[in-house]
């Protein structure tokens, strides 16, 4: 039988501390977040592997790297709102929540947006909000967040989210045309019409659905 506290700390110190992440807020963060909660049942022997897995809907749990990377890109501070687009399973909203004051999450599929809550609840996040609906549009009566993180890929950054950005805020979200290949951007509002933009790694997500997104995810059509 697998025991999964060791499995996390292993996680830690050779998926995301052997690979360069440094920030102690994330790696305290990912250290205590039990992603086998997030899993199917059976995959959780999977847990703690070094990829994404499949969650039902079409969608699935980020690799524990990128939900790492994410978050330390977005140099999150303990009194941060955030807003997340694409729950999933909850888990990055999990991590999220470990070092932010407060979490916006939207996911689209109720079903998946359900489960998440049932379980962020069982695991005590009182600071982490589910809500079902667009996420392309963002939350406007949560806003303005300091951190925006999105787990799908759009053909840009949505104009809500630029617009429900804080000044002095961080945007991480994958960029991309392709539905095979994208870029982790990170935007910095600098001011009011002005923003600072840096690419990050080259990554693979499922794409962003939603008014300001892709209307269908067809329409990526992988040029």
């Amino acid at each position: 039988m697998i025991d999964f506290d060791q499995a996390r700390q292993l996680m830690v110190e050779r998926q995301i501390a052997g690979r360069g992440l440094h920030d102690p807020a994330v790696l305290a963060a990912m250290k205590r977040v039990p992603r086998e909660a997030f899993v199917p049942k059976q995959l959780r022997d999977a847990a703690y592997e070094d990829g994404p897995l499949p969650i039902g809907q079409g969608q699935t749990i980020s690799q524990p790297y990128i939900v790492a990377l994410m978050a330390e890109a977005a140099c999150l501070g303990k009194h941060d709102r955030v807003l997340e687009v694409g729950t999933g399973s909850g888990y990055a909203a999990a991590v999220l929540g470990e070092i932010a004051a407060h979490v916006d999450s939207i996911e689209r599929h109720r079903l998946l947006a359900e489960r998440a809550r049932e379980v962020l609840q069982q695991l005590g996040y009182r600071n982490i909000c589910v809500h079902v609906g667009d996420g392309t549009l963002g939350w406007p009566r949560g806003a303005p967040y300091e951190v925006i993180i999105a787990s799908a890929s759009g053909p840009d950054v949505p104009p809500a989210w630029r617009e429900q950005l804080a000044i002095g805020g961080r945007l991480v979200m994958p960029v991309g045309r392709s539905r095979f290949r994208q870029y982790l951007v990170c935007v910095e509002r600098i001011g009011e019409e002005d923003y600072a933009e840096r690419k990050l790694a080259a990554v693979q997500f499922v794409p962003l659905i939603g008014a300001q997104g892709w209307n269908d995810s067809r329409d990526q059509d992988g040029l």
